[in-house]
C-alpha cells in the first residue's frame, strides 16, 4: 500500500511541532517541568518513534523520515543526556548516523559519482585522442612532468610526516569546496567533479598508452578507493543542498535550505577521517617499494572495509532505537 505523504504530514505534524517544543523546555529548564509535562514528552516520543518506524517502511529516503530521525534523536538525547557523554555521541555518529545520512542521501552521492566518471570518460578520450591534449586538462608544469617510465622511481623524502599531513590538507580542501560550492546551487559541485574526473581519466590515457596501467592503477587505487569514495560524499553535499533550493518540498525554502545544510555539514564532518587514513596511504603505502601486487591487495582492503562499515551502520540502525546525537 501506498503510503499519501502530505496526508502523512498534515495528520501527525502537529505532534512533531509538540514534541519539538517540550524538547526545547526539557534541554533549558528540566527541573520546571511538570509530570503533565514530562508523561506527555514520554507518550509524544513513543507516537513520534512509531511514526517514523512506519516512514522507515513506506518511505526510507523521504526528507520527512530524516526529519523525524533528527527529532526522535533530539528527544532521546534529552532523556539520556548525562549518560550521553561527548565519546559515546561520537562514537554514534560515525558508527550510526553518518552511515544512514550517506544511505538517505545516495542519491545524490551516486550522481557525484557519475559526474566524476564522466569527466574521467571525457579526459581519456581525449588524451588517448591526441597526448598534447594532456596539457590542456593538466597544468602546464604538472603535464611536463608525467613520465610514465618513472612511475616506480624511488621518491625521496616522500614517505616523510609532513608530505602525509599535507595530501590530507588538499584532500580535504577539495571536499570542503565540493561542500561550499552547493551555495552556487550544487553548479561549482558539479565543475569540480566533472573536473577530478577530466584528471584521473587523462591520467589514465596516458599510462595505458605507455602499457602501464596495471601499475596506475597500483599507484592510485590504495588511497584512491577511500579518498575518491570520501570526495564522492562531498560532492553529494554539495549537491544536495542546490537541490534543496530549487526543490523545498513542503517547507519554506529558506528552511530547508538551512536544514540541507546542516546535514550536508554532517556529510563533510563524516569525510574527514577518510581523508586522514588516505593521506597516511598515499603518504607512506603508495610510494613505497611494496610490489604492486601488495598494493592491489590493500586497495581490495580498503574497499572491503568500507563495505563492510558501511553495511555494519545501517544493518546496526535497522535493529536499534533511532540514534542519539
Amino acid at each position: 500500500m501506498t503510503l499519501d505523504i502530505t496526508r502523512f504530514i498534515r495528520e501527525h505534524k502537529s505532534q512533531w511541532t509538540e514534541l519539538e517544543d517540550l524538547i526545547r523546555q526539557l534541554n533549558k529548564r528540566k527541573s520546571n517541568l511538570q509530570a503533565s509535562q514530562i508523561n506527555r514528552f514520554t507518550e509524544l516520543y513513543k507516537m513520534v518513534s512509531a511514526h517514523l518506524a512506519t516512514l522507515q517502511t513506506h518511505r526510507p529516503a523521504d526528507e520527512t523520515t530524516v526529519y523525524l530521525n533528527h527529532l526522535i534523536s533530539q528527544a532521546h538525547n534529552a532523556m539520556y543526556k548525562e549518560s550521553n557523554k561527548s565519546s559515546s555521541q561520537m562514537k554514534q555518529f560515525f558508527l550510526h548516523y553518518f552511515p544512514s545520512l550517506i544511505q538517505a542521501r545516495s542519491l545524490f552521492v551516486g550522481f557525484a559519482l557519475i559526474l566524476f566518471l564522466l569527466g574521467g570518460l571525457l579526459g581519456f578520450l581525449s588524451v588517448w585522442k591526441d597526448p598534447l591534449n594532456l596539457s590542456m586538462i593538466m597544468p602546464g608544469t604538472m603535464a611536463e612532468n608525467i613520465d610514465p617510465s618513472r612511475t616506480a622511481d624511488p621518491r625521496g623524502d616522500i614517505h616523510s610526516p609532513l608530505v602525509s599531513t599535507a595530501i590530507m590538507t588538499n584532500n580535504i580542501r577539495v571536499a570542503v569546496l565540493a561542500f561550499i560550492s552547493g551555495v552556487t546551487l550544487g553548479i561549482g559541485t558539479v565543475y569540480l567533479m566533472i573536473s577530478n574526473g577530466l584528471l584521473v581519466g587523462a591520467l589514465a590515457a596516458v599510462f595505458m598508452k605507455s602499457g602501464k596501467s596495471y601499475v596506475f592503477w597500483a599507484y592510485i587505487l590504495p588511497h584512491g578507493i577511500i579518498e575518491l569514495t570520501a570526495i564522492f560524499i562531498a560532492g553529494g553535499a554539495g549537491l544536495y543542498m542546490g537541490y534543496r533550493f530549487f526543490v523545498p518540498g513542503p517547507y519554506p525554502r529558506k528552511l530547508r535550505f538551512l536544514e540541507s545544510a546542516k546535514e550536508s555539514a554532517q556529510l563533510l564532518i563524516g569525510t574527514i577521517p577518510l581523508f586522514i587514513v588516505a593521506g597516511i596511504i598515499e603518504g607512506y603505502i603508495t610510494p613505497s617499494t611494496l610490489s604492486l601486487e601488495v598494493k592491489y591487495l590493500i586497495a581490495g582492503v580498503t574497499l572491503l572495509i568500507l563495505i563492510l562499515y558501511y553495511g555494519y551502520g545501517i544493518s546496526k540502525r535497522a535493529k536499534q532505537k533511532p540514534l542519539t546525537l
